[in-house]
């Protein structure tokens, strides 16, 4: 019925789509006909939109442009950032057989890591335009379910012509173009490494003379929001994350400072930029950024580096195939090269080769599914297969490893024509559980990975690492994902947080009965100490709900409600860090990570050879000047527990379930799913 050929630059070569396009991430798979003297080209020029809808939190939208036609996507543009009134100036080109389908048009706002939000639609019948002549045309968007909001308008150029025969090679050069454009789209050029150290006078927000300030950053679709610092006018966050760097020139982050505040809207404190091509690459900046519109500076450190071996492409193009790069490869993390870029632990590559009995997500009966691979803040996509729920993908990915604990996570979206996509189904696998070199079938789980929904996935994955490397990444904290849902208070989630705390009280029931030991007195100088401290916490206590009975008073209904919601919020999160602590000692011992495990062993082995060979005063010596010289050897160093980053790698029991692997679902049986909420 129809077919594209679209570029971003002006497309006025002649050419016939008389073959099969080539499959390249994100296209579509549609059969391109013959070309006939029916056929037209018809050449748009995407202008720019005006008053569009704001649907991000700030009261701006990432808008970008998705043309379709007979349900078969043609064109997507880039992405404009928090605009509302975007500039494209985009051109595509685009051949169909017959003017009877309308060419559909469709606006959406950006959220990496989430569903796209809509942001309305309109057609443009085809049958209305003169052939030959260049038309400015302006759509007014609208939402089918919402007829009457106002979504703005979006202004067009095209250019109708009629086709006749011509040379198929041309269309396969432009392919070709297009397939490289693509995959320039989804693949970094290189890392940005940002160090958010503190901050220095930041203006006071709240009613005694503080703040509780948190920073956001954003690069292009990439965000981070560090941790809040309470109480506090100079805030000390020390936290390291990476962006990745997609244009040549750079780019720019903009940071954002705010003050928390609970039961209502955080207050603004201040804003800066960071412009990425004034910088020069490897090597480490300093910056020290004065807060416009507010008070203060923020100190960063920032390091741009070169790109990490992240790669799309098809089965016949597979690295682990050709013996060459294999053994290259391997000799790049093998034992010889322990000390050689220790952040690069490993590589990953999988092979995403099909799906079968998916979910019906159209009133078709079909789906049109593509596939989301990530690896912590990596993230890439498969094309669309439109009408089908058993899709044929055939792509290989290959990652950069930077810890050998983490997770790999695919997921299936149905692309939907009017709104985001819809999940399909998920599958959660960490790195150190895979078998290499075996074609798997996933059953595919719910967005909690609590239970399995309909379809199973077959992956081939295979993964090389230095173990050394590995051991000594598990040393240091956890990469921190950009973007994470907020935790919500759930009835049933706090339900599970309690027993599961239950449990690991339990254990501990010896410190109760000791605690209990001090209520009855048997040994009166330690129940003493114990009243004693009770009553100065209770006196306490007393004074600061005194202050907030008078604070209360001034808060409306509505901020109670939120502050009453935020507390439980709080209660139920504590409830599972402590519980998770508990249950990760103990899947430490159980083996559920033999890797880490066996690392516990050569740890305390080491660390009992030490013991054994050296006088416990000296190391005792030398680890407190190592604590109190820390700060004047590396003033900028994140302050990290090893023992803490090393329990953060094992798994809790709610993760065991969550990355059960076999195909089966025993696993899901679980005891923890088996709690029944009343």
């Amino acid at each position: 019925m129809l077919d594209s050929c679209k570029l971003k630059s002006a497309c006025n070569l002649p050419f016939i789509c008389n073959k099969k396009i080539i499959n390249t991430a994100g296209t579509s798979n549609a059969e391109v006909p013959l070309a006939d003297p029916g056929m037209y080209q018809l050449d748009i020029t995407l202008r720019r939109g005006q008053s569009l809808a704001a649907r991000d939190r700030g009261g701006t939208s990432d808008p970008y442009v998705k043309f379709k036609i007979g349900g078969k996507e043609v064109f997507r543009s880039k992405i404009i950032h928090k605009n509302l009134n975007p500039v494209w100036e985009e051109k595509a080109c685009i051949l169909v057989d017959h003017l009877r389908e309308p060419l559909y048009i469709k606006v959406f706002d950006y959220d990496f890591g989430l569903q796209d939000d809509f942001m309305g639609s309109a057609f443009l019948d085809l049958t209305q335009l003169e052939l030959n002549r260049p038309t400015d045309v302006t759509l007014t968007l609208k939402d089918p379910h919402y007829p009457d909001h106002d979504l703005g308008i979006i202004l067009l150029s095209v250019i109708l012509t009629p086709k006749e025969g011509e040379s198929r090679d041309v269309f396969q050069t432009q392919s070709l173009r297009l397939s490289d454009l693509h995959r320039k789209s989804h693949l970094w050029r290189g890392i940005v490494s940002i160090t958010l150290i503190e901050g220095r006078d930041l203006k006071a927000m709240d009613s005694n003379g503080l703040s509780d300030p948190y920073v956001k950053f954003r690069l292009g679709h990439q965000k981070y929001k560090s941790k809040i610092m309470p109480k506090t006018l100079n805030p000390q966050w020390r936290e390291q994350f990476d962006f990745h760097l997609y244009e040549e020139r750079g780019g720019v982050i903009d940071i954002t400072a705010w003050d928390k505040d609970a039961g209502k809207r955080d207050d603004f404190i201040g804003r800066c930029q960071v412009d990425l091509s004034a910088l020069s690459r490897e090597q480490t900046h300093k910056l020290e950024l004065q807060l416009e519109e507010g008070e203060g500076h923020l100190v960063l450190l920032v390091t741009l580096t070169a790109s990490a071996t992240v790669s799309i492409s098809d089965l016949s193009v597979n690295s682990l195939e050709d013996q060459k790069e294999r053994e290259e490869i391997l000799k790049r993390y093998s034992p010889l090269r322990i000390f050689h870029n220790l952040k690069d632990v490993g590589f990953l590559q999988v092979k995403v080769i099909r799906a079968e009995g998916l979910m019906a997500a159209d009133v078709t009966g079909k789906s049109d599914p593509f596939c989301v691979v990530e690896l912590n803040n990596d993230r890439l996509l498969t094309h669309t297969v439109y009408k089908n729920l058993n899709p044929e993908w055939n792509k290989v990915f290959t990652f950069n490893i930077k810890d050998i604990h983490s997770v790999l996570e695919v997921t299936v979206y149905d692309e939907d024509r009017d709104r985001s996509a819809d999940f399909l189904g998920k599958v959660a696998i960490p790195l150190l559980s895979i078998q290499n070199g075996e074609q798997k079938a996933y059953v595919l789980k719910n967005k909690q990975l609590t239970g399995p929904t309909k379809g199973v996935i077959y992956l081939e994955i295979d993964v090389i690492f230095n173990a050394v490397k590995a051991s000594l990444r598990t040393l240091i904290p956890k990469e921190q994902k950009y973007i994470e849902e907020e935790n919500r208070l759930s009835k049933q989630l706090l339900l599970r947080n309690f027993i599961r705390m239950k449990r690991c009280v339990m254990v501990l029931v010896n410190a109760a009965y000791y605690v209990n030991s001090c209520f009855d007195w048997d040994s009166p100088p330690r129940s003493l100490a114990a009243f004693v401290v009770v009553e100065d916490m209770l006196e306490d206590e007393e004074e600061e709900d005194d202050k907030d009975d008078k604070d209360s008073e001034k808060k409306g209904f509505i901020n109670k409600i939120y502050a009453i919601q935020e507390v439980c919020v709080s209660v139920q999160n504590i409830l599972d860090e402590v519980a998770s602590f508990g249950e990760r000692i103990k899947n430490t011992f159980n083996w559920t990570v033999p890797f880490l495990s066996w690392l516990a062993i050569v740890a305390l082995c080491v660390f009992t050879a030490i013991l054994y060979c050296i006088p416990l005063r000296y190391i005792v010596l030398v680890w407190g000047i190592n604590k109190f010289t820390k700060k004047l050897r590396s003033p900028y160093a994140i302050d990290n527990n090893e023992l803490l980053d090393f329990l953060s790698r094992v798994p809790s029991d709610v993760q065991v379930v969550q990355f059960c692997l076999e195909s089966c679902l025993t696993c899901l049986h679980f005891e923890i799913c088996d709690v029944n909420i009343s």
